[in-house]
């Protein structure tokens, strides 16, 4: 447990703040702000694979109490769900929003009037919601909340599809990354991320992030303060290798990585087209899932996956 931390935020010289914004926006004139680098020029409205221009789209925002346990505490995480996304995952479960577009596009000022509303509304956090495709207008968008008072940690909740140098220009902003891995096997990611790349790519991602924030940090209330929070979303018939994923969290990033082994999977978007993944997860897949986590060395598991899981063995 540590005590109460300043956000890496606020920390941040508001000089050095700005020209983090400027440079990020700037790499908008040829987008390679992910792997895709689809070199289209979003300034002029042209689109790329995540078909977003110069603004960002949000689809809500509001204090989510569904979270893993650190990032709720009472007054909820404060999310913003950014629309479209840079992946093109096939059983989406916010199909509407990532595949669709779903919501508004707004701009800087718009953005960080959000990130203040949920401030005040008393969230512990602000979770920025699938920000890879987004992180020039969400550091312009900081650069003015800073300004005006903002004074919480900074989530970024992401699939880990991102670049190393947008990354980089997150180091001293972000304090919490929130951060998926999905599948370790090329063929399965191409299959059903629509992103052949995705692995080397999410590996990359990870230990950069680790090397931003380390390890999960907590204060006296249980409340996450800083470092990398991993998801794994456990697929029917082991489909995303999940034993190697484990393997390489504990051995490349740490042993002491906190993870939430996600049960929750269902068939979503277009799922029913790509078997086996047109099926639910059953509870002994999921069961095996942790046991191999643990057999990679891996203790520090979130515990609301963890009773649910208890809670449905005891009513077999």
């Amino acid at each position: 447990m540590v005590g109460k931390i300043e956000p890496a935020a606020r920390r941040l010289a508001a000089g050095e703040r700005a020209r983090r914004a400027a440079a990020a926006r700037e790499r908008l004139r040829a987008c390679d702000l992910c792997p895709r680098r689809c070199g289209v020029n979003r300034l002029a409205g042209e689109r790329g694979f995540c078909r977003t221009g110069d603004r960002a789209v949000v689809a809500s925002y509001a204090p989510h109490f569904g979270e893993e346990e650190p990032l709720v505490g009472r007054g909820g995480s404060g999310t913003i769900f950014f629309a479209n996304c840079n992946l093109g995952c096939v059983f989406c479960q916010n199909y509407e929003i990532s595949h669709l577009g779903e919501g508004r596009e707004v701009d800087d000022t718009q953005l960080a009037g959000m990130m203040l509303a949920l401030q005040e509304q008393g969230c512990v956090n602000i979770n920025l919601v699938t920000p890879s495709h987004v992180v020039p207008q969400m550091l312009a968008a900081l650069v003015m909340a800073c300004r005006w008072g903002l004074s919480l940690p900074l989530v970024y909740n992401t699939s880990s599809y991102d670049g190393l140098a947008t990354l980089k220009l997150l180091d001293g902003v972000v304090d919490i990354y929130l951060a998926d891995f999905k599948y370790w096997n090329p063929p399965s990611a191409q299959r059903l991320l629509q992103a052949r790349n995705y692995p080397p790519c999410a590996r990359a991602a990870l230990k950069e992030m680790h090397r931003q924030v380390g390890d999960l940090q907590l204060d006296d209330q249980g409340l996450a303060r800083r470092g990398l929070l991993l998801r794994h979303l456990v697929m029917p018939e082991g489909l995303a290798d999940s034993a190697e994923i484990f393997n390489f969290l504990a051995r490349e990033i740490s042993p002491d990585t906190y993870v939430n082994i996600m049960e929750q999977y269902r068939p979503c978007g277009q799922a029913f087209k790509f078997p086996p993944i047109d099926r639910p997860l059953d509870q002994a897949e999921y069961a095996e899932a942790l046991e191999l986590a643990r057999a990679a060395g891996l203790h520090r598991f979130d515990e609301r996956a963890a009773t649910r899981l208890l809670r449905r063995l005891l009513q077999e």
